[in-house]
C-alpha cells in the first residue's frame, strides 16, 4: 500500500510538472513589441560619437550600465548626413539612469597625443583588430570576449574580413573610466575556424548560480548557425581547464562534444532571465541578418529551448534593398517592469557611402518586448 501511494505521488508530481510547463509555454507564446524612439534619441548625437554597432551591455555594481560597441563612427552629423567621419573598431559608454528623458550617456575611446582617435581595445599581438562581444562581471573583475579580425579582401567590401582568433580580456579595475582599464589578454583555446566548420564563444554571457555561462555558435557549411554553451566557475573563468561544454544531456570537458542546442542563431545574441515567466529568454536576429527578431524560452540556460517566435520586424530593411539588420539582443538592466525586455538591434548598409549619407542608420535601435 505504501509503495502504491508513493507511485501515485510520483505520477501526480509528473502530471503537475507537465501541466505547469504547458501553461508556461502557452503564456510565453504571447508577446507584444513597440519601438522606443526616446531611447533611440538618447544615443543619436551630432558630434563626437555618432553611431556604432555591437551594443552589448553589462550592469556595473555602481548602478551604471556599461555599453560595449564594435565599429564606431566619430565625427559630425549635419542635416542628416555624417561629415568629417572616421571609424574606429570599438568604443564604450556609461549610461546613468534607465528613463531616456533624464538618463545620461558618456562615451569612451582612446585619443593619442596628437588628438587622433583610437580603438579602446587592441590586440596584444598587434594583428588586425577586435570587435567586442559580450562581457561579464565575475570575481570582482570584468571579462570581455574579443574576437580578432583581419582584412580578407577589399577593405571597402561590406564583409571583407575574416576572424583569426578569440581572446579573453580581463580587466582588474572595471569601475574606472574605460580608457584607464588595465587589461590582460589571453587567447581562448576553444575557438575554431575552418573551411567547413567554425566554433566561437562570447555571443552571449550569463552569470548565475556560481557559474559564468558562455554562449557561442557552431557553423557548419550548408547548415544553419547553432547555439553552443560552455560554463566555468565564477571564480575561475580565465582558467580554461575548468571550462565545461553542454552536451545533449550533461557537461563535458571536451569541446568537440558540445551539442547544438538550437538553430537559426545570429553570431551575437542575448540570454537573460525574465522574472514574470520564470524562464530564460534568448533574443537574436534570425540567421544573423534579417528583419526578424526572434525569441525563445527555456527553463535552464542550456534549455530545452522552445520553438522560435518572431516578436518584431525591423522596418529599416523596407527603406532600401541595400540595408540589412542584425545583432538583436536584450538588456535586462534597462527593464523597468518584470514582464518586459528592452531590446536593441543594428541597421546597416552594404553601401558604405549610404552610412555617411543617411544618419538614420547605424545607431542602437530600441524595442520594448512585453508579455501579453
Amino acid at each position: 500500500m505504501k509503495s502504491s501511494n508513493s507511485a501515485n505521488t510520483r505520477a501526480f508530481s509528473i502530471i503537475i510538472f507537465v501541466a505547469l510547463t504547458i501553461v508556461s509555454s502557452l503564456r510565453a507564446a504571447g508577446w507584444r513589441a513597440e519601438s522606443l524612439p526616446a531611447n533611440d534619441q538618447l544615443f543619436q548625437r551630432t558630434n563626437g560619437w555618432i553611431g556604432a554597432d555591437g551594443d552589448f551591455t553589462v550592469a556595473l555594481p555602481n548602478g551604471v550600465t556599461l555599453w560595449l560597441f564594435s565599429d564606431t563612427f566619430l565625427g559630425d552629423v549635419r542635416e542628416g548626413h555624417r561629415q568629417n567621419a572616421t571609424m574606429i573598431n570599438n568604443s564604450a559608454a556609461w549610461q546613468r539612469g534607465t528613463n531616456p528623458t533624464n538618463a545620461s550617456v558618456e562615451f569612451f575611446y582612446h585619443q593619442s597625443a596628437n588628438g587622433k582617435s583610437k580603438s579602446l581595445v587592441t590586440p596584444a599581438d598587434g594583428k588586425g583588430w577586435f570587435w567586442i562581444f559580450d562581457a561579464a562581471l565575475a570575481d570582482k573583475k570584468l571579462f570581455l570576449f574579443l574576437p580578432q579580425f583581419e582584412h580578407a579582401t577589399s577593405k571597402s567590401a561590406a564583409f571583407g574580413f575574416r576572424q583569426v582568433g578569440l581572446w579573453l580580456g580581463e580587466i582588474a579595475n572595471p569601475l574606472d573610466p574605460p580608457p584607464q582599464w588595465k587589461i590582460t589578454q589571453t587567447k581562448i583555446p576553444f575557438w575554431q575556424s575552418g573551411t567547413n566548420e567554425s566554433r566561437n564563444f562570447g555571443s552571449a554571457v550569463l552569470v548565475t548560480n556560481g557559474f559564468v555561462y558562455v554562449f557561442g555558435t557552431h557553423d557548419v557549411r550548408s547548415r544553419d548557425r547553432k547555439m553552443l554553451l560552455a560554463r566555468a566557475p565564477e571564480n575561475s573563468l580565465p582558467n580554461f581547464s575548468t571550462w565545461q561544454f553542454r552536451t545533449q544531456t550533461d557537461w563535458s570537458s571536451n569541446v568537440a562534444e558540445a551539442a547544438d542546442l538550437c538553430g537559426r542563431m545570429g553570431s551575437e545574441y542575448s540570454v537573460s532571465w525574465l522574472p514574470t515567466l520564470k524562464q530564460y529568454i534568448s533574443i537574436c536576429t534570425e540567421n544573423g541578418l534579417s528583419d526578424k527578431i526572434m525569441l525563445r524560452t527555456a527553463p535552464a540556460p542550456w534549455g530545452p529551448w522552445s520553438a522560435a517566435t518572431v516578436v518584431y520586424h525591423c522596418p529599416e530593411m523596407k527603406w532600401d534593398k541595400k540595408i540589412f539588420c542584425y545583432a538583436a539582443k536584450a538588456h535586462p538592466m534597462l527593464a523597468t517592469t518584470p514582464d518586459e525586455l528592452i531590446v536593441t538591434y543594428a541597421a546597416n548598409s552594404y553601401d558604405f557611402g549610404q552610412l555617411m549619407d543617411n544618419a538614420q542608420l547605424y545607431w542602437p535601435r530600441f524595442v520594448r518586448v512585453t508579455v501579453k
